[in-house]
């Protein structure tokens, strides 16, 4: 079925601010018969107390706790409005937050009755002077949070993917996210801070080990296609390797363009036909 299993909308403060009604058209334009809206869940206010580097990678990282009412108003409309053209799915992007966890599971529970299809994801992770750093705001960020790790590349891999391993073994409540986003997201700025080599034995058992959780959840993972459209990254998320050890685990992969505008609604989904699928 042709879907886009990840996207965003206006309630996205680093987004272009177009209407998630206009990207709904598009899809249907398209072709497409499923249209997952998974705009990124608020932060909790208290994060700002661990989080370092640029602030607008916390101001602008999540939707506003008080835009909340008007996304899920405006997605269910459109849910009931195109019903007969596109099946919409309602969720949320969520956060892993390491210390968080209770805020995340309360979240669920009182919104997670509302949606059909949410997205676990990891956004930031400790580094400089043990406090949170954004892994994808830029790359002066990234430099300065994740600097003790980027004389190794398998040494911010391994952070990260320990991070990862946390966040699948959250306790998130009955509400949990389904899918597991854009799982190297690390490598977001390989091209500019060279971490384009392969993962290392101990990474990639470390991995195995993490999917083969996936697996035991009954979970999914995003096929995210764009880091192929980011200057830096070039390569799809998850990448190859972790794409292969999923396939062989037969954990189903979602396509997901990941738009933050209405151009980028499924970008890349042809191009999932040239990726070893079978």
């Amino acid at each position: 079925m042709l879907l886009d299993g990840h996207t965003h909308s206006e309630f996205c403060q680093h987004g272009s601010g177009e209407p998630m009604e206009k990207m709904v058209l598009r899809a249907i334009q398209l072709g497409m018969k499923k249209y997952c809206i998974t705009e990124h869940a608020p932060l909790p206010a208290d994060f700002k107390n661990v989080y370092a580097g640029n602030p607008s990678g916390f101001s602008t990282g999540a939707m506003d706790l008080t835009d909340l009412p008007a996304y899920l108003k405006e997605a269910q409309r459109l849910q009931k409005k195109y019903q007969s053209d596109l099946e919409i799915s309602i969720g949320f992007e969520v956060d892993y937050l390491e210390g968080f966890e209770d805020f995340t599971r309360d979240f669920l529970n009182e919104y997670g009755p509302q949606t059909q299809e949410s997205i676990l994801s990891v956004h930031f992770m400790q580094g400089k002077d043990q406090r949170q750093w954004c892994i994808d705001f830029d790359t002066a960020t990234y430099q300065e949070g994740f600097e003790q790790f980027l004389d190794d590349p398998q040494r911010i891999f391994k952070q990260y993917y320990q991070t990862v391993k946390k966040s699948v073994e959250a306790d998130l409540g009955t509400y949990r996210p389904q899918r597991i986003g854009h799982m190297s997201l690390i490598r977001k700025f390989q091209d500019y801070f060279g971490l384009t080599e392969d993962l290392d034995q101990d990474n990639v058992e470390l991995i195995t080990s993490i999917l083969q959780e996936v697996k035991q959840q009954h979970r999914e993972l995003d096929l995210n296609l764009s880091g192929l459209y980011k200057p830096l990254c070039n390569d799809f998320y998850p990448g190859k390797q972790i794409f292969d050890i999923a396939k062989r685990l037969e954990i189903p992969m979602i396509y997901g363009s990941d738009a933050h505008d209405i151009k980028a609604v499924g970008r890349g989904q042809h191009l999932v036909k040239t990726i070893d699928l079978a």
